[in-house]
């Protein structure tokens, strides 16, 4: 479907079928339209996003069809141009210590002192425009700020929590320790976020912010970075033991709703069917957590003080041997698990994620209503080691089942895959080598994305000369195409906003087809029909 360019100065652009991308003109628009939709937020609008020219409208169409969402927006951008009279923002006060490793070296570059930089930052009346690339990190901009920051030609590799850093024309603060190539001035000792607190990002879109240099936080947060969640027990009785976790094991459940605008991504499993068909094998209700295995060579034990009752388990996904004290199982079926015995799951022949489901489920600690792991962000339960030991829940809906008659086998090593229309086709010269080739998995393929290999797409000259496209909106299943013209499938784990293009997007039905796609995996893309 084409753009639809609205007179009020809005472009609303298809962004799957799931979502509708709202394009302004500038910033203050964006500002004003995302404050017009929560003011008259509609049932079934699941999330709401806001970028440096777009807002990103998230929905649940069994609730609020597209083309009703798509009429919404509009009607909200109308009346925001009309310039209703705006609510006083928020005003947070983040205390700095200007002592970052980039201050005296960036200061030279801008042809001024340091004590002139700071100045000038602490001078400025910054305002949060959106919120992403990690939970809690804002994008402040200032209409004060002269600056123009280049960012770091080496990335570091690591920066800490709590920096105060710049970059383009944007200043913004480090939540967490992650990679970041934003040139550091300073460090605070606030809590950027807080995953259990009421509002969890202490900076929100349309927040005024100042920042105080060596003064005592007088935010509404208390002071530093919270901890996300803490790792399973490692001393308790009971309940399954990982004994070797494999490449990869997590806690994982249908995933998070709701908190794209905190930075926070949907995460959940990469095959949600897969988990559902386990948890309903044993009775446990579709919505608990279980264990998902990448790549197998997975060996957990039940515990020997566990309670003397067996405990009911499946295994669906991927496909591998099973054994369970060296007698070999049955995919996709409930099996006995009594205390003391060993459960083997092998390296898969077919398929990348296997699934443990146990009669009521894993526990672990909730966060924005999801037990999920997030491996980029670090929010969930961490990865499984050696020794962890898992609780089991009681998120039961009935009996196991006498069988389950639905028709299961491996996953195919060539998949077809289906496309709905993404808001940035336009940048590229054609999508056909999309539909026509036969694309390739990669060797990096993970839960934040996975990278195809196959001929590049290529760019069309832009009639305005520029390349680069302002941060935007993201959601899993998101084909985002780099410089190099090679598309990335963004996971359940991948960042909540994005540079990169997207030219389509993977229709939630064929999301779960994805989660088993391994290297070597062979996909094809065709298009989808009647989405508005």
């Amino acid at each position: 479907m084409s753009d639809t360019v609205m007179s009020e100065g809005i472009r609303l652009r298809s962004f799957g079928e799931r979502a509708v991308l709202g394009e302004v003109d500038d910033l203050a628009a964006v500002l004003a339209l995302h404050a017009r939709l929560t003011a008259t937020l509609m049932p079934g609008v699941v999330d709401l996003v806001p970028a440096a020219a777009t807002v990103l409208v998230v929905v649940d169409p069994a609730t609020l069809p597209l083309a009703t969402a798509r009429a919404w927006v509009a009607a909200a951008a109308a009346d925001s141009a009309a310039q209703h009279p705006a609510a006083p923002p928020r005003t947070v006060e983040v205390p700095v210590v200007y002592d970052g490793d980039d201050l005296e070296v960036l200061a030279a570059e801008l042809g001024i002192s340091a004590a002139r930089l700071i100045a000038e930052h602490v001078a400025a009346r910054w305002t949060v425009a959106f919120t992403g690339f990690a939970p809690g990190f804002g994008y402040l901009v200032s209409e004060e700020w002269p600056y123009d920051v280049p960012r770091r030609s080496r990335p570091r590799s690591r920066v800490p929590a709590g920096s105060v850093a710049l970059a383009g024309r944007f200043s913004g603060a480090y939540p967490r320790a992650t990679p970041g190539g934003w040139q550091l001035i300073g460090t605070t000792s606030a809590v950027l976020f807080d995953p259990d607190a009421a509002a969890p990002a202490l900076l929100r879109p349309g927040d005024a912010v100042r920042f105080v240099p060596g003064a005592a936080s007088t935010s509404p947060t208390p002071a530093r970075i919270a901890p996300s969640a803490p790792p399973p027990s490692r001393a308790r009785d009971g309940g399954i033991r990982v004994l070797v976790p494999g490449l990869l094991a997590t806690v994982q459940d249908q995933g998070r709703t709701g908190a794209l605008a905190a930075g926070v991504a949907v995460s959940g499993a990469a095959d949600r069917a897969a988990l559902r068909a386990a948890n309903r094998l044993v009775g446990t209700a579709e919505h608990a957590a279980g264990i998902e295995v990448t790549m197998g060579g997975f060996r957990a034990v039940r515990d020997a003080a566990a309670s003397a009752d067996d405990l009911w388990f499946a295994i669906a996904g991927a496909w591998g041997a099973i054994c369970l004290d060296g007698r070999a199982l049955d995919p996709y079926a409930a099996h006995r698990w009594p205390a003391g015995a060993e459960l083997a799951i092998d390296w898969f022949d077919h398929g990348a994620r296997a699934y443990l489901a146990v009669r009521g489920g894993v526990v672990a600690r909730s966060l924005f209503g999801s037990r999920a792991s997030d491996t980029l962000a670090g929010l969930g339960p961490p990865p499984l080691r050696a020794g962890d030991v898992l609780e089991v829940g009681h998120d039961v809906f009935g009996p196991v089942p006498a069988a389950d008659l639905r028709p299961w086998g491996p996953p195919a090593a060539e998949l077809e895959i289906t496309l709905a229309p993404g808001p940035r086709a336009d940048r590229f010269v054609s999508l056909d080598p999309l539909f026509r080739q036969v694309w390739t998995v990669s060797a990096q393929a993970d839960r934040v994305g996975i990278r195809l290999d196959g001929p590049p797409l290529v760019r069309a000259e832009r009639p305005d000369g520029t390349e680069e496209l302002p941060s935007e909106g993201m959601l899993p299943g998101a084909i985002q195409v780099p410089p190099d013209g090679r598309p990335v499938i963004l996971g359940p784990d991948g960042p909540v906003t994005g540079g990169y293009p997207v030219v389509a997007v993977v229709t939630d039905a064929d999301r779960d087809a994805l989660g088993q796609a391994r290297p070597g995996t062979r996909i094809r893309f065709r298009h989808t029909r009647g989405i508005l």
